[in-house]
């Protein structure tokens, strides 16, 4: 038993012996190799630190060899998990995402605006109810309305201003007039 662990620790210490003495050369190995001096520096410390557990029994050969290889797995393992991971500026993108859905205060405050409008209808008298809701809602025309209620276009348009202002004042919201004049008469 006592020579399997002296051959590991043997190993170990051959290893680490190695890499200490021949560090610049497998830096400048690596760099030509990996393309980056940060990315070998890296790649070289992680394979120090993993020195520690070889346990091989069997005798490394070529020690800077068996260094060099490690290293450059390393680095193919960091770059594979590079490649998988995402970068902050795919997160920022990803995060900027416009959302369609409203954040639950809009939801809140549009419900709110729902129910006062409702409020805002139910106060109103009935035929001026109605033709907001034919006009504004089923997209009648004023004639059609007027012809339905059997009363005057201009009966509908003042049914409709008297509906529209009592639903803007009850929500104060501003009413805009619309520029250029009068509707036509049809």
């Amino acid at each position: 038993m006592w020579g399997l662990r002296n051959v590991a620790d043997s190993n170990r210490i051959r290893l680490r012996g190695q890499l200490v003495e021949n560090y610049d050369g497998l830096i400048r190995k690596l760099t030509r190799r990996l393309g980056s001096s940060d990315f070998a520096h890296d790649a070289l410390h992680e394979t120090f630190l993993r020195l520690d557990r070889v346990t091989d029994t069997v005798s490394v050969r070529s020690p800077t060899d068996y260094i060099f290889r490690t290293a450059i797995n390393i680095a193919k393992d960091r770059q594979k998990a590079q490649n998988y991971r995402v970068s902050s500026s795919e997160i920022d993108a990803l995060l900027d995402v416009c959302d369609d859905e409203p954040d639950p205060a809009r939801i809140v405050e549009a419900r709110s605006q729902i129910d006062a409008f409702k409020r805002a209808l139910a106060e109103l008298p009935s035929r001026p109810r109605e033709v907001l809701r034919s006009i504004s809602i089923e997209g009648q025309t004023a004639r059609e309305v007027a012809e339905r209620l059997q009363v005057s276009i201009r009966t509908v348009e003042s049914d409709l201003k008297l509906a529209l202002v009592h639903c803007a004042d009850s929500l104060e919201h501003t009413l805009h007039r619309r520029l250029g004049g009068p509707r036509p008469r049809s």
